[in-house]
């Protein structure tokens, strides 16, 4: 299974595109899949309080994962309206990482009690009741994951929104992990007492590996990573600018999900200020509408004071137009 595709294992920046974000519907659909997802697992919890299956508990927090991990999203979108103040002046974006750290640990917290559930029922075997409720609640995570898949993919589809249907497309694959439970009721069913437990473990390292590339993304966004393919197209773009010489610093960072530049590049010392400005506020102009996710953008001009330089001005390719 891909689990390094899932939804919740995405970074936060990676799951929102112009189209879901200017959209009401794309982002009513976030939360109603949300609310689905929550509601499914709630049920599972529920036929778990009484079946005590450890396959059940997994897939139910494998569910909940699903949800809890969609907050940074929600709190970014929410937080990310607000103007900023004088306190904070860069606006409120990275507080979808702050709740991302909380609900990592939520989740991983979660994940050790599942196992620990697990090693437990491995040790001591107990017979697994309620099958028929059971086998309802894999069903039921699967046919959640399913809806919320179907309804992301056909609302994204009708907005344009690929970040929507890639989300609707990986809510799939998680329904079909919902559906080991239902293994782990027919095994339990056949009196294989071991089925449960071991569905349970391997249900668990799911949220395990969810809990892990999920940890390690919002590692990387506090630490202020950023793909260096993009950071290569803000380059490659800064070049292409008429004057520009060369490009001697490069800055990008996420805030929310939204990506900033601070740039310094090289220009004609013979020029006027008026001149370098107008070259510096072109790099801004360009940047911001041919690197994705980048609303906002500072360029810097430095004079290029290297012997001969005037001798030896390298001539920026031509930008084609369109």
């Amino acid at each position: 299974m891909p689990y390094l595709r899932w939804p919740h294992a995405r970074d936060t920046a990676e799951r929102v595109d112009a189209e879901l974000e200017s959209s009401r519907a794309g982002v009513r659909a976030l939360w109603i899949s949300l609310a689905v997802l929550g509601a499914t697992a709630v049920a599972q919890a529920v036929i778990f309080w009484f079946a005590g299956s450890a396959a059940l508990l997994g897939d139910t927090l494998h569910n909940a994962a699903g949800a809890l991990t969609a907050v940074p999203l929600g709190i970014a979108f929410w937080l990310g309206r607000r103007a900023a103040t004088r306190s904070y002046t860069q606006g409120f974006g990275r507080a979808g990482d702050l709740a991302g750290v909380a609900v990592v640990l939520v989740i991983a917290a979660s994940a050790a009690v599942s196992a620990a559930f697990a090693v437990h029922r491995l040790a001591e075997p107990r017979t697994v009741t309620h099958l028929p409720w059971m086998l309802a609640a894999g069903v039921t995570g699967f046919a959640g994951n399913e809806l919320v898949a179907r309804y992301r993919i056909a609302v994204g589809r009708r907005i344009g929104s690929a970040a929507l249907v890639a989300d609707g497309l990986y809510a799939r694959t998680d329904g079909f992990a919902s559906l080991s439970v239902v293994l782990a009721a027919a095994g339990a069913a056949l009196g294989w007492h071991w089925a449960d437990p071991v569905v349970g473990l391997l249900l668990t390292l799911v949220v395990v590996l969810v809990v892990k590339d999920t940890g390690r993304n919002l590692c990387r966004r506090l630490m202020d990573r950023v793909d260096p393919e993009l950071a290569g197209r803000a380059e490659r773009e800064l070049r292409l600018v008429p004057g520009v010489r060369d490009v001697c610093g490069l800055r990008l960072r996420w805030i929310g999900h939204h990506l900033h530049a601070e740039a310094a590049i090289v220009v004609d010392a013979a020029l006027t200020l008026m001149a370098a400005h107008e070259i510096a506020a072109d790099a801004e102009h360009q940047l911001t509408h041919h690197v994705p996710r980048l609303t906002g953008a500072t360029v810097h001009a430095t004079p290029d004071t290297h012997p001969g330089a005037e001798q030896h001005l390298r001539v920026s390719p031509a930008r084609t137009t369109g």
